[in-house]
């Protein structure tokens, strides 16, 4: 399950993994102090000098279906993210929803690409190594995202959106998906307000209704053991997810983080699988 970067060393890790450059966050800005000493003697409740510090935000800025503007990057979450795929070296991940996400993840699969290359090419047998397929049904974002030049090992895909149900629940599912077997899956999308149709009449295209995807249960038995998927804010989302997931999953949130972790905790199908495994420091 995932570790936490212990709070002092989100800006050593930063320093060490500096992919705030491609998206173009200027760190003094940001109002990050460019050295620890001055972090340990300033007062860390100083919202000014904390890069843990969230900005606020109002009651309806995730229900807003005329807000058109890209959400401020939060370094906090996506070095988070960034040490997660290191850490764990990912090597396939599944994206739903793109973002400044899409290009940490990027970032961090090269990184893992350049230690582990030799490991995965030799031992495992995975079809997409160091590969991160995000898939997205606006077509404005995905343009947003393809403005910040991604690698070529960044594949982004549309696909729309519709209403429809998993065991008789109503829930959202991408049209089409990347036929790729991930090791992480990160579940931030689609927004509510763009799926099409309904189910008897009710849809996520309401600001009292929440966001509910679908796709992950359809994919589950394909998944390997040792699977991690991330589940940013959508608590609605998660608790659907890990009431209706059949396998053997652990859970954990991070209420502070507001994020949720399920791992694939079923024992090994077999020699590679382990090798992923112990890759991952799944397994001794």
């Amino acid at each position: 399950m995932f570790q936490p970067l212990n709070e002092l060393g989100y800006e050593k890790y930063l320093n060490m993994n500096p992919f705030h450059i491609l998206l173009g966050v200027n760190l003094n800005e940001y109002n990050l102090q460019n050295s620890e000493d001055k972090l340990n003697k300033n007062n860390l409740n100083d919202s000014e000098n904390r890069l843990l510090k969230k900005k606020k935000k109002g009651k309806n800025f995730s229900v807003n279906p005329n807000d058109k503007v890209p959400l401020f990057a939060e370094l906090d979450d996506l070095i988070r993210l960034h040490y997660l795929v290191t850490s764990r070296k990912v090597s396939t991940i599944l994206e739903f929803g793109v973002g400044k996400s899409t290009l940490v993840f990027d970032h961090a699969l090269t990184s893992n690409k350049q230690k582990c290359e030799s490991y995965v090419t030799e031992k495992l047998r995975r079809s997409n190594p160091f590969e991160c397929h995000s898939i997205d049904n606006s077509k404005k974002w995905i343009n947003e995202v393809k403005k910040l030049k991604p690698s070529k090992n960044v594949f982004i895909h549309f696909s729309r959106c519709h209403m429809g149900t998993f065991n008789s629940r109503i829930c959202t599912f991408y049209d089409k998906i990347p036929n790729i077997c991930p090791d992480l899956i990160y579940l931030d999308g689609p927004d509510q307000f763009s799926v099409k149709g309904d189910v008897r009449g009710i849809s996520t295209r309401s600001q009292d209704r929440l966001a509910m995807a679908g796709d992950i249960l359809t994919l589950e038995h394909f998944l390997l053991p040792g699977t991690l998927i991330v589940v940013d804010g959508r608590t609605a989302n998660a608790r659907f997810l890990k009431s209706n997931l059949q396998r053997d999953w652990s859970y954990k949130y991070f209420e502070e983080y507001d994020q949720h972790f399920f791992e694939l905790t079923e024992t090994s199908l077999g020699k590679l699988n382990s090798l992923q495994m112990k890759l991952s420091n799944l397994i001794s």
